[in-house]
């Protein structure tokens, strides 16, 4: 049997039907107690939406001492990193979004099977994991020199991939001291990666999940901080532990990047599938493009999860074809090419690929998304040599 505490009226009728039978309403904390202490062996409170979430910590913090089997689960209209860091401090098993129906009933079913465990005298048996069948493909979109278009096609390459909801897609803006995403998509910055400083010992698939904005249909972003200051704050670990989450929680994780190999970029270069190396024709691009694949060589990081785009390929800016091979090194695997409606879209917060699908450069990122990230078998290996040297420290 369950009690749940809602002092809502609906959203207690609401909540007893969907947690089935033998659930206990109550609504004022002293009813919780009284039902407790007449029910001793009583494995899970359930506290609904309208409640207090301060209340909901307090007794959990004071449950736990005096009945360390007893669950609490506690149901919320949306998830904020406070909320979530404040309850698992306390002791609060699972905090859920009460109109996902699934994970009520997945997060009481666990509690409930844990405090069995507990009352029983044996260690409490491991959650069973919601990650999906397949861990994420994660994409890694780089340039040496800015203005190569590199926010743009990481933007762009999310829509495709996201490809009307048909997958689960994050997008991470990694530039975290002056990201352009929020500003590419006209997001409002109300939370993002900054957000998990304060809680990054606990960071999982829920506290993560709190920090995304929607986008559109099968796509969430991680934005980066408000400000270069926040920026310090966010080191390689805390990016590492964030990728590893989200990995968890979609079908793919695209992340765009400053044009840097700051502390962050090296942490999502090392656990990517895929390395999107952006430049354009011309010569000072080119040639800080080939010096990131000689520090890439250097890291240890696989030649095979590189993939080099020229962008803005068909632009007349007296560069041969041969020029470009000559200064880069490299085979060229996808050519996106020029076009004036493509800073239109940024301007108008609408990626090119859901504002004109038709579109040449539409067609040639969906390309890129299909054929060489949807398609390719991932070749996944371990940390290269920038961690054999040791290079732990933040920057």
């Amino acid at each position: 049997m369950t009690i749940l505490f809602e002092p809502n009226r609906q959203w207690s009728g609401h909540l007893a039907g969907l947690l089935g039978a033998g659930v206990l309403p109550a609504s004022r904390i002293e009813d919780v107690e009284r039902l407790l202490a007449d029910q001793p062996a009583e494995p899970l409170v359930v506290f609904g939406p309208s409640t207090d979430a301060r209340l909901a910590v307090d007794f959990s913090a004071q449950q736990r001492l005096t009945r360390p089997a007893l669950g609490v689960v506690l149901l919320r209209e949306g998830l904020d990193v406070e909320t979530l860091g404040q309850a698992l401090r306390a002791g609060i098993r699972d905090v859920v979004e009460v109109r996902d129906v699934a994970a009520v009933r997945a997060a009481c079913m666990r509690s409930i099977e844990v405090s069995r465990h507990l009352q029983q005298g044996a260690a409490p048996a491991p959650a069973p994991p919601a990650a999906p069948a397949a861990e994420a493909k994660v994409v890694t979109v780089f340039a040496a020199k800015g203005g190569c278009g590199k926010s743009t096609l990481a933007t762009n390459l999310a829509v495709a991939l996201a490809d009307g909801g048909r997958h689960r897609v994050c997008l991470v803006d990694l530039d975290l001291a002056f990201g352009d995403v929020g500003i590419m998509l006209q997001l409002v910055p109300e939370r993002g990666i900054a957000d998990a400083v304060s809680a990054r010992d606990r960071i999982d698939a829920n506290l993560v999940r709190a920090l995304l904005t929607p986008y559109g249909p099968g796509l969430d972003v991680l934005l980066a901080p408000v400000g270069p200051a926040e920026a310090e704050r966010i080191d390689r670990d805390l990016v590492a532990r964030v990728l590893a989450a989200l990995r968890t929680m979609v079908d793919y994780v695209v992340i765009d990047t400053p044009a840097a190999f700051t502390d962050g970029v090296l942490a999502a270069l090392d656990v990517s599938d895929l390395h999107v190396l952006v430049a354009t024709p011309d010569v000072p691009a080119l040639k800080n493009l080939r010096i990131a694949i000689d520090m890439l060589d250097l890291l240890g990081l696989r030649r095979e999860n590189r993939l080099v785009v020229l962008n803005r390929s068909d632009s007349r800016v007296g560069l041969t074809g041969a020029d470009v091979d000559r200064v880069l090194r490299t085979p060229i695997g996808a050519h996106i090419p020029s076009s004036r409606d493509v800073p239109i879209s940024i301007n108008r917060g609408v990626p090119i690929v859901a504002d004109k699908p038709a579109h040449p450069v539409s067609k040639a990122i969906r390309e890129v998304a299909q054929a060489q990230i949807a398609n390719r078998t991932p070749h996944r290996a371990g940390r290269g040599l920038r961690e054999r040297l040791g290079r732990g420290g933040n920057r």
